[in-house]
């Protein structure tokens, strides 16, 4: 019983210890080479073995004391069985000659702070030999480009085809801008262009927001008929002087009644907001109508 109970307690012993060793972190940086000369690389490595399961907050930097970073790699992670393995690489350089540390990196592993060891490197000149010949800066040697030769051809065939584009383009906008003769329409009597008018104002649906509208248009075609038709001054005159003066014109009498009624409307609507019916609007519309034909076949006498 002893032997067996001393067989399970090294069993479970190196259980705890293989335990322990597993949860270890381990940090470190490694160097492919410690002696560069100025301006030459060498590969830096960052290390971190940890358990599997903790939180690792990795460093940053963009800036190495001394050192310039040409290149820098994403961190990579491997994970085996029972550990987990973060690493990154940069790719550095120097031109501040003699001996440099590259300085440690803080990795935290679950809230505590882990650095790696600082690393030195020995930056040299070139090695000068006095006992060599000196060698002078050379001068600039032209090279001779074989294709220069044809660069005047083609300065002359591209100074050629903008001067045909401006030729082009100047040509194309003395075209449009010659004036296009608009035709010429037949121009309108006065009676055709009030006959015209007179049958647009009757397409329109009148509401009483618009009968206003409705009657000033009648009232100005009529005025306009007169003024070509008689030469006679009408949108300087109320309706009653032109009523007056319609009544010189040789209007029959019921017509001209009819008239003057329609005009003295027109000023109730306009003046007193007075809102007629549908069918007055196109009695109305009539009556003008009719006195235009009347005035236009210029019949007189009185009925």
């Amino acid at each position: 019983m002893k032997s067996g109970s001393k067989h399970i307690i090294r069993i479970f012993s190196f259980i705890l210890i293989c335990s322990c060793a597993n949860a270890q972190v381990s940090v470190r940086s490694n160097i492919d080479r410690d002696n560069i000369l100025i301006g030459e690389t060498l590969n830096l490595t960052v290390e971190a073995y940890v358990p599997i399961g903790a939180n690792v907050t990795w460093f940053t930097t963009d800036t190495v004391p001394h050192f310039e970073i040409l290149k820098k790699y994403g961190a990579d992670t491997a994970q085996s069985i029972d550990s987990k393995k973060l690493s990154q690489n940069f790719e550095l350089t120097s031109f501040d000659s003699g001996r440099q540390y590259i300085p440690p990196f803080e990795i935290i592993v679950d809230s505590q702070p882990y650095y790696t060891d600082s690393i030195l490197i020995n930056v040299a000149f070139t090695p000068f030999n006095p006992d060599e010949d000196y060698k002078d800066i050379k001068d600039i040697i032209d090279v001779k480009n074989p294709s220069v030769k044809y660069l005047p051809w083609i300065i002359s065939g591209l100074a050629l085809l903008s001067l045909a584009a401006l030729v082009y383009l100047w040509y194309r906008r003395k075209i449009s801008e010659k004036p296009v003769k608009e035709e010429q329409l037949p121009k309108l009597s006065p009676y055709e262009e009030a006959m015209k008018a007179l049958e647009q104002l009757a397409l329109k649906n009148v509401t009483n927001g618009e009968v206003k509208i409705y009657y000033s248009e009648m009232n100005d075609i009529l005025r306009k008929y007169v003024s070509g038709k008689f030469s006679v001054s009408t949108f300087e005159r109320t309706n009653e002087e032109l009523i007056l003066e319609l009544s010189q014109m040789g209007i029959p009498k019921g017509a001209f009644i009819s008239l003057a009624q329609s005009l003295r409307m027109s000023d109730v609507v306009k003046f007193a907001k007075y809102r007629p019916s549908d069918d007055d609007n196109k009695n109305n519309l009539k009556i003008v109508t009719t006195s235009i034909d009347i005035l236009d076949k210029n019949i007189t006498g009185a009925v």
